[in-house]
């Protein structure tokens, strides 16, 4: 017992010798070899500024007024971290031993400046090193194998980060928490921090692996999450301090509007199926110089869904290249949804969608993207079988449609978005071997007349909405088709009764061309081929307030002894219910004209004779061939004759 007593006495004595050396430390001396071992381990130079004291609790070690580790030697942003206090953690076993060992870096309120630049320097690439503070004393301690440098745990709250990546714009987040656990030197470390751009959470975990290689530049194995605004973000991978990753990507964006508003960055407002939410997959491989590379694309967009590869260029506005393969896609909502009437409803006619169209997004990137894609559907038209190539350029986004299959033939041309100052759409179309009566159906309501056109045109429009381009829309075309039908009316029946109701005409061939002026579309030169019938058109139709007017005059060209017989038929109202009848009037005009100025000219024949003969009669002039004028000329001088002789008589 004797000597048990006397074992646990000594222990006793050795912890307080201990509990009182610890007192008795220098706190100066201690902080400045902490600063040795920072500086061993970064490479940087380390000021300690303010009072030093020592503590206990809640870390063993020292607090300093302030830490200050310098920054790249190229770095234009000045110290990497400057705090305004700081506590400095040491191994207590270690401390007893009379070395200085770091365990814990707790910092308050600090500023970290981080920089990067395009030949892949970056500010955050320390050097690696190893070596040990001592505690100095009277007597130099014997000579000691250097010992490596890591710092278990590094703690900062409220931090305040600013990251200048060359050719970009400077970021600066407040309010930053991180936290770095490091157990073994040669192990992995694993990070938590938390920072709050736009007022709520952003959270980033992440495992490195071999973290002393990657704080010196080297490539590790990396697994990283950052969640934000209801979405996630993961890399599972690799990567480097100078900004080179690998790896598999997943993006999740229920909402993408507030995942891209929780990191600060502006929400474009996009619709469902264009990116409103995106569920996104690829093999990711980032270069320093951020150069991008996506491969074994798949991308969900919220209903549209499209694979393929991408290289972006994120210095800057992102340069994109991308070769992108899709099934069915719904563009709908970016045209304005269904505007267009698709069916000859009550519906129909009541106006052009007036809401505005949001086309900030055409700002977003610049770059080329090849498209194929099973099918497209563009709210108003719908397309099947479709290669596009997108081009946009400051704004200006340009559709090549290089083969587009619709309606039942092929189309060719661009289509142009410009929202450089103020939105405009426009565009040159080639269509062959188009199914009209499905082409007016969907655009117009119109499904009265079938046949295979073939057509060109070329057409503008500004505004910010549908209606309002709808309404300003110029441009010209022309179409011309063989065979097809014109349902609503029977042109033989019509020419052979007046019965104007019912039936259908069919045709030989077509063919008219139009001007386009303040959404209002006029064309003066259709001209209808029938076996015994021709039929010319003029007139115009309102594209913007949904209207038509046109006279259709069709000619029986064997009737009334080879002359032709026309009927006018006037095609008029509102897309929701356009009417159809002959015009009788004109009827009148056209057939029964050249007559009526025949007989017209017989009864003036016949009055001025009947005049003469009264007025002859009159003046007792009985030559049939003296001018009537000159003969009561005469008269009335021998009248005034008499009268003046009866003056002076």
């Amino acid at each position: 017992m004797k000597w048990i007593s006397r074992l646990i006495g000594f222990f006793v004595v050795l912890v307080l010798v201990g509990v009182v050396s610890l007192f008795f430390l220098p706190a100066d001396r201690i902080a400045r070899l902490a600063a040795d071992q920072i500086r061993t381990a970064t490479g940087r130079d380390v000021n300690i500024t303010g009072d030093v004291s020592m503590t206990l609790f809640p870390v063993l070690g020292v607090s300093v007024g302030g830490l200050e580790v310098g920054n790249a030697e190229w770095s234009e942003q000045g110290p990497m971290l400057t705090a305004e206090n700081a506590a400095i953690g040491v191994d207590a076993m270690a401390l007893l031993r009379r070395e200085i060992r770091i365990t814990n870096i707790e910092a308050t309120r600090p500023t970290i400046r981080l920089e990067s630049r395009k030949d892949g320097r970056a500010s955050w690439v320390f050097t690696d090193a190893s070596g040990a503070a001592q505690i100095e004393t009277e007597v130099a301690p014997a000579e000691r194998t250097p010992q490596a440098v890591w710092i278990e745990r590094l703690s900062i709250t409220g931090a305040t980060l600013i990251y200048d990546a060359e050719g970009s714009d400077l970021v600066s987040y407040s309010g930053v928490d991180l936290t770095l656990d490091w157990p073994e030197r040669l192990g992995a470390a694993d990070i938590v921090a938390s920072l709050r751009p736009a007022g709520s959470d952003v959270n980033v975990r992440a495992t490195i692996g071999g973290f002393a290689g990657f704080i010196a530049g080297q490539v590790q194995g990396v697994n990283a999450t950052v969640s934000a605004g209801g979405g996630t973000l993961t890399l599972n991978g690799r990567a480097s301090t100078a900004g080179d990753v690998a790896g598999r990507l997943a993006l999740d964006m229920p909402n993408t509007d507030a995942f891209l508003g929780a990191l600060g960055l502006p929400q474009p407002g996009l619709q469902q199926g264009l990116g409103q939410s995106v569920d996104l997959d690829a093999d990711l491989t980032l270069t320093a110089d951020r150069r991008l590379s996506l491969r074994d694309l798949s991308v969900d967009l919220g209903g549209n869904a499209l694979g393929g590869a991408a290289d972006v260029n994120l210095n800057g506005t992102p340069q994109i290249n991308a070769q992108l393969n899709a099934g069915a896609l719904d563009l709908s909502r970016a045209t304005g949804g269904d505007a267009g009437p698709s069916t000859g409803n009550a519906e129909t006619g009541s106006g052009w969608p007036t809401d505005g169209i949001d086309a900030s997004g055409l700002g977003a990137f610049n770059g080329e993207i090849a498209l194929s894609a099973t099918s497209i559907d563009l709210g108003t038209f719908k397309l099947g079988q479709t290669r596009t190539l997108l081009r946009n350029d400051n704004s200006r986004m340009v559709f090549e449609l290089r083969e587009v299959a619709a309606y039942g033939g092929t189309v060719t041309g661009e289509f142009v978005m410009n929202n450089r100052s103020g939105l405009s759409v426009g565009g040159k179309i080639n269509a062959s071997s188009i199914d009209v009566q499905a082409v007016l159906t969907d655009g117009a309501g119109i499904d009265r007349l079938t046949g295979d056109a073939n057509a060109e045109m070329s057409f503008l429009g500004v505004g910010q909405s549908v209606d309002a381009i709808m309404k300003s829309l110029s441009g010209k075309g022309a179409i011309s088709f063989g065979r097809g039908t014109i349902i609503g009316f029977d042109l033989d029946r019509l020419m052979r009764s007046g019965q104007s109701s019912g039936g259908t005409t069919v045709f030989d061939s077509l063919g008219a061309s139009w001007s386009i002026d303040k959404g209002v579309m006029r064309n003066d030169d259709l001209l209808l081929k029938l076996a015994n019938y021709e039929a010319r058109g003029v007139g115009q139709v309102g594209l913007g307030a949904q209207t038509i007017d046109y006279t259709f005059t069709p000619v029986a060209l064997r009737a009334n002894e080879g002359n032709g017989i026309a009927i006018p038929v006037r095609i008029l109202g509102p897309w929701s219910d356009v009417s159809i009848r002959p015009d009788l009037e004109a009827a009148i005009d056209l057939n029964l004209g050249a007559k009526l100025e025949e007989e017209k000219a017989k009864l003036e024949a016949k009055a001025k004779e009947a005049v003469r003969a009264k007025v002859a009669e009159e003046l007792n002039i009985t030559d049939t061939g003296q001018d009537l004028e000159d003969a009561a000329k005469e008269k009335l001088q021998d009248e005034v004759k008499k009268g003046l002789l009866k003056l002076f008589d």
